[in-house]
Parts: structure tokens; sequence; C-alpha cells
């Protein structure tokens, strides 16, 4: 058990703060969110944004319905281009469209 004024490397620190926000460690996270344009393109980036990775799963967020069901669409090929780009093995994505809480229209 180490002390509160013992040294630690920074990485110890960080991968217990991230995972407390994102779920998951700082090179998975930093896998999915710092790889997301490259993964996916421009256009999708444009659309759809990663917010939370959680054993497995991640939650993306979509402008409009059409691009939920676009990614639902390319979830495979995806996840592939995740761990291909940035190294993060993501089993399933989880998509909701922006605001679709309030209205009742979240789906997955």
């Amino acid at each position: 058990m180490t002390r509160a004024t013992e040294l630690r490397p920074l990485s110890v620190g960080l991968d217990a703060v991230v995972g407390a926000l994102k779920g998951g460690d700082v090179g998975t996270v930093k896998g999915v969110f710092g790889s997301w344009e490259a993964a996916v393109g421009e256009v999708i980036a444009l659309h759809a944004k990663p917010v939370k990775f959680d054993k497995g799963t991640l939650l993306v967020e979509v402008d409009q319905p059409g691009w939920a069901t676009q990614l639902r669409f390319l979830e495979s090929e995806i996840r592939e281009r995740l761990a291909q780009v940035g190294g993060a093995q993501v089993l399933r994505l989880s998509i909701r469209v922006a605001g679709a809480e309030q209205s009742g229209r979240s789906r997955r």
C-alpha cells in the first residue's frame, strides 16, 4: 500500500482520473477519442462524436436521426477502424441523437 506522500508515476493518476470520467485507461481513451476523426472520416466526425467509453461500449452522439442509422449500419467497420487507427478495442456502439432524451426518442 502506498502512502499519499509517496511519488507515483503520472500515468497511474491519469488512468484513475480518465477511468472515472470516461471509463477505461488513458491509452484506450486516447485511442477512441483521439483517433475518432481518423477512424470515421471528416464527414461523419462533423455529425457524430464519441461521448463516453465504458466496459467496451462506446456511446456516440449524433446530430440527426439519419446519422444514427448510418452509424448503426457501419458499426462493425467503425469498431475495426478504431482498433486499427487507435488501438482501441470497442465491443459495441451505443448511439443516441442529441436532444433525444428530452423528446423520448433515445434508442439503443
